[in-house]
């Protein structure tokens, strides 16, 4: 997920349906100012960070109790979790309500919501502060991601495993169902995975050789794949020229990769320009970002257009596609999004999003 952190309190999430903007310019968190911060991770509506010296500090909606701090009460300010003390947490992942992470010792945590199994502690019970998942066969956790509901953790050993929500197959078991514990991923058991992302409902995975593999929930092509079937088990995305890929990261609804050698590629849902290819097309292989990657056009401004023959689709510019709220007396205005290639019965498609911006006649002095 893409992270921002734009004033005190407020935040720009991956995960987030709507956006509030409250400043122009992004503002350092005064709660945080003095501490050397090695990691951030935001949920739905929740953020955390992780100090050097191995602390998370939490902060926002805590509705499930996915900020660990043992109550339900939102903060507007990060707070230190109390029950890591002592505890040295190497890396933290933000789903959706919960929230985990991997310890410097190799312990996985989970806590929030919990209702698909995703916090891994056999049962579907929220939980108010970090509790310790049950240990894997031995193994130490050096990795975690989180998806919507779902979670992934990778060994020392290069093993993965998922565990939560499964109603597209993002745990990639070979079936629909949800797993309350962690479960070893079977399918990928010759591979070593070095690097792990979890979608809405989706996951990607990266071996040490640089293969990529996905499985879930893939309306929109966001696996990569060739097709927009859903995959109950991992499979290979194939790059051009067998390139091999060293990061992946996954949106929402589509999925970026760097290769070796420092091209950007992106596939899924293309509906807002997220793909960065000039226009508005989902696709479900893997394209080559031009104006970023190595071998692309460099600096070659992509150009625009106010019509798109290939789509018959008419361009609508950001700043006429979401509602402009100058002041609080100002009338709000809305306009109706433009629909991609497909629809999602889960989303509604007057998502628009709300920005708040401050007016010469309205800016404090």
């Amino acid at each position: 997920m893409i992270k921002f952190i734009v004033g005190d309190g407020v935040t720009l999430e991956g995960w987030a349906m709507e956006t509030l903007v409250m400043y122009s310019l992004t503002q350092p968190i005064k709660a945080l100012q003095g501490l050397k911060i090695k990691q951030i991770a935001c949920g739905d509506s929740h953020c955390l960070a992780v100090t050097m010296d191995g602390e998370v500090q939490s902060w926002g909606r805590n509705q499930n109790g996915q900020l660990g701090l043992g109550t339900t009460e939102d903060s507007l300010i990060p707070q230190k979790i109390q029950a890591f003390q002592g505890i040295c947490v190497k890396m933290i992942a933000a789903g959706a309500e919960h929230t985990a992470a991997v310890t410097e010792d190799g312990d996985l945590y989970g806590w929030g919501w919990g209702r698909y199994g995703n916090l891994g502690l056999g049962d579907r019970n929220d939980r108010l502060i970090p509790e310790k998942v049950a240990s894997i066969k031995g193994e130490k956790m050096v990795l975690v991601a989180c998806g919507w509901r779902h979670t992934i953790t990778v060994s020392s050993s290069g093993n993965l495993y998922t565990y939560g929500w499964s109603k597209y197959g993002q745990l990639g078991h070979g079936d629909f169902e949800d797993h309350l514990s962690p479960q070893w991923l079977e399918a990928l058991k010759d591979s070593c995975i070095s690097q792990i992302s979890g979608g809405w409902r989706h996951t990607m995975a990266l071996t040490s050789d640089g293969r990529l593999y996905g499985w879930g929930w893939n309306k929109f092509g966001q696996l990569g794949i060739a097709d927009n079937d859903d995959h109950c088990s991992p499979v290979q995305v194939n790059f051009p020229e067998e390139q091999k890929v060293k990061q992946i990261s996954c949106g929402w609804r589509h999925t970026l990769a760097l290769t070796e050698r420092g091209n950007v590629f992106s596939w899924g849902r293309g509906t807002s320009g997220q793909l960065g290819h000039g226009d508005i097309v989902d696709r479900n292989i893997p394209k080559m970002i031009e104006v970023i990657s190595k071998d692309g056009l460099g600096c070659k401004q992509i150009e625009s257009s106010k019509f798109l023959p290939s789509s018959g689709k008419i361009w609508v510019s950001p700043s006429e596609r979401y509602a402009i709220v100058p002041d609080e007396n100002i009338a709000k205005h809305s306009r109706s999004p433009i629909k991609g290639n497909g629809s999602d019965a889960n989303v509604p498609e007057n998502d628009v999003k709300r920005m708040r911006v401050k007016t010469s006649s309205s800016t404090k002095r």
